[in-house]
């Protein structure tokens, strides 16, 4: 459960910065006709509307389970994650890059290019605050992994899209500075043009990482490398076990099913086997919270 309200406060805060900031860019692109201001634009309101589609995605993971999803809806967050990804691709990339040829086949100066500069400082720092914020529900759960570690072995998928959404919109906010500042500077509009394009690619770039890590997860992922690790060395800690054979996990959103192999010392007595098996399951329950299933078999040989 903290690993969900870290999520949702990282989203809210993404979502507050990138609707004040869409409007201000909007604004401004209309104002001083400028294509990249313009993508830039596109990309808020369409960051805007993803995070709200994670919120979406939060909550209907939480619905409870049903005969026809006996595991629960906990994946339904890797579907909306996944959506997501589609739409950065599609509405922010995929535009911006429209919108970048058009302007180079079509080069127009941006009228009053100091106001979308003014635009633009405030948004960096507004997406560097939002960025700063995911970062730090990101520090709380990655260990002693790296943030390329971290991105690659995660299962909390919609914490990747608000990480990975923050880092494109800073990226393309400082293209978008370079963009107006050279077309500024040299009078050539082919500038403002190919900053557009930059922007968009960033996006594709990005959309495409965050879309092959949720697919993973939507085809079904073991917990994360470390989590595994310690599950592992806690039933073969405990003195019912005399030695596990297998263990297999599957991340369920925020959730975890957790399948055992292992034969126990106490053998000879079926109660007994039974009461040892279900102190294990309580144990396991009590030291991993996210642990929700678990399916325990009692062998003599693997």
């Amino acid at each position: 459960m903290a690993h969900a309200e870290g999520s949702t406060r990282a989203i809210l805060f993404a979502l507050g910065a990138n609707f004040g900031i869409g409007v201000a860019k909007g604004a401004a692109a209309w104002y001083t006709n400028s294509g990249a201001m313009l993508a830039e634009a596109i990309h808020s309101f369409a960051d805007t509307a993803n995070q709200l589609l994670l919120l979406l995605g939060l909550k209907r993971a939480r619905r409870p389970v049903s005969d026809e999803h006996p595991l629960g809806y906990g994946k339904a967050i890797y579907f909306w994650s996944f959506l997501v990804a589609l739409l950065l691709f599609s509405m922010g990339g995929m535009f911006s890059v429209y919108e970048g040829v058009h302007k180079l086949l079509h080069p127009e100066m941006p009228r009053s290019p100091w106001v979308a500069v003014l635009v633009l400082v405030v948004a960096i720092a507004l997406e560097f605050g939002s960025l700063r914020a995911a970062l730090a529900e990101v520090r709380r759960v990655q260990g002693r992994r790296n943030l390329l570690g971290w991105f690659r072995t995660s299962r909390q998928s919609e914490l990747l899209v608000v990480v990975g959404e923050d880092i494109a919109a800073l990226i393309g906010l400082v293209l978008a500075l370079a963009a107006v500042l050279a077309t500024m500077l040299t009078g050539n509009p082919l500038f403002d043009a190919l900053g557009t394009i930059a922007i968009g690619v960033v996006l594709i770039l990005v959309a495409v990482a965050v879309g092959i890590e949720v697919k993973s997860l939507l085809i079904g992922e073991s917990a994360e490398p470390e989590t595994v690790a310690a599950i592992r060395d806690f039933l073969a800690a405990r003195p019912e076990v005399a030695e596990v054979y297998r263990l297999i996990t599957l991340q369920l959103g925020l959730e975890l099913m957790v399948a055992v192999k292992a034969r126990m010392q106490e053998r000879s007595d079926a109660a007994r086997l039974i009461e040892s098996v279900n102190r294990v399951e309580a144990a396991l329950r009590s030291a991993f919270p996210e642990v929700r299933w678990i399916f325990f078999e009692p062998d003599v040989r693997d």
